[in-house]
């Protein structure tokens, strides 16, 4: 099958033909009907953070099953499913206690070093992102990180349930649990930004300001529930939030990932306020504040987000049922549908501020 494979850290997929190997345990085959280009993957292929090369990335994914391991009883061929990079065991404490996307088992899911490889080239191991390997024809996928969902419900707009919509609004109404009338505020306008904003549109936010460098994506916010966008190419991003707010807002989320832009999501927020980081950072990145007056004196909480607290089972069943009542903003998220041929310049689109997302839905 073809596959867009990352041979080495210089930000560029190669599509190659690899062979996938047949469905064991509670494995599931998927054939992949359409992938998105999430930044993380473009972030794993220029940096280094452990994975083994020859590497398929890709974990925005939805499909359809082809064929289900032995001991499968939840999905069955002709299911139409989503996948999330969330690797829970279902024992754990965490697991058991309604925090899956803590797992502290979710090496289990994946094949045992006396097993043949899910994903192999010319013989040899090829590793699977996350337990996924998206940007291929098929993948082959272990049950739990699988989601059941409507068939009625586009593949392109399904495929962002899985990262962009869980990570952004379950930053929101998990990680956060946003009250009512809130003023926030969100730094980074791509495909998790406008689901951070959606995100706080659900949960009732009276006032939603949006950042970006690129004013063109001001139209593309307010379409998601932003009252107000701040081109932060322009002016100072903090002087102008606490302008707007008279003196803060009561939560920010950064979703870019650059020290720059943490620090001014902390600095945005009130005396009290919180801030919630969504990005992925390089990973030699450090954060300097100043304790006393920035976070003692000022009060201020920093939390670490990670796939929008999010219980897949739960949430990305929740989500497709909002967009399915029209509350939930899916398919303005889908800038583009592509090749997987076109891949790389897809990214360099994305990397440009043109596209919120573009989804591989030809193979």
């Amino acid at each position: 099958m073809k596959a867009a494979v990352l041979n080495a850290f210089n930000g560029r997929f190669d599509v190659e033909e690899v062979e996938l190997a047949a469905p064991l345990g509670k494995e599931v085959l998927v054939k992949v009907k359409a992938a998105g280009l999430c930044h993380s993957d473009l972030h794993l292929a220029r940096h280094n953070f452990g994975t083994a090369l020859p590497a398929v990335l890709g974990h925005e994914i939805a499909g359809i099953v082809e064929a289900v391991g032995p001991d499968v009883d939840e999905f069955a061929p002709g299911d139409h499913v989503v996948g999330s990079l969330i690797q829970w065991c279902g024992h754990c404490q965490d697991c058991l206690e309604g925090y899956s996307f803590r797992c502290t088992h979710g090496t289990e899911l994946a094949r045992g070093p006396d097993q043949p490889p899910r994903i192999s080239r010319g013989g040899e191991p090829v590793t699977q992102g996350f337990g996924l390997a998206a940007f291929a024809e098929f993948a082959l996928i272990h049950s739990n990180q699988l989601v059941k969902v409507p068939e009625d419900l586009p593949f392109p707009q399904a495929c962002i349930l899985g990262c962009g919509c869980v990570t952004g609004a379950g930053a929101v109404l998990n990680s956060a649990n946003l009250r009512h009338g809130a003023v926030v505020a969100v730094t980074g306008i791509g495909g998790v930004g406008l689901n951070v904003v959606n995100g706080a549109q659900v949960a009732g936010a009276k006032r939603i300001i949006a950042i970006d460098i690129h004013p063109a994506k001001e139209a593309l916010a307010r379409k998601f529930g932003a009252t107000d966008f701040i081109d932060a190419s322009t002016c100072d991003p903090v002087a102008e939030v606490h302008r707007l707010t008279g003196g803060g807002v009561d939560c920010s989320f950064e979703a870019i990932g650059l020290k720059q832009t943490i620090r001014q999501a902390v600095l945005m927020t009130r005396k009290g306020g919180a801030v919630y980081l969504i990005g992925v950072n390089d990973p030699t990145d450090k954060l300097e504040l100043t304790v006393v007056p920035e976070l003692i004196s000022a009060q201020r909480t920093i939390t670490g987000v990670y796939m929008g607290s999010s219980n897949t089972r739960r949430d990305i069943p929740l989500y497709a049922e909002l967009y399915r009542q029209g509350r939930f903003n899916l398919d303005d998220l889908v800038s583009n549908q592509i090749s997987l041929a076109e891949i790389n310049e897809a990214y360099a689109a994305m990397e440009g501020g043109a596209v919120a997302r573009s989804v591989v839905t030809r193979f």
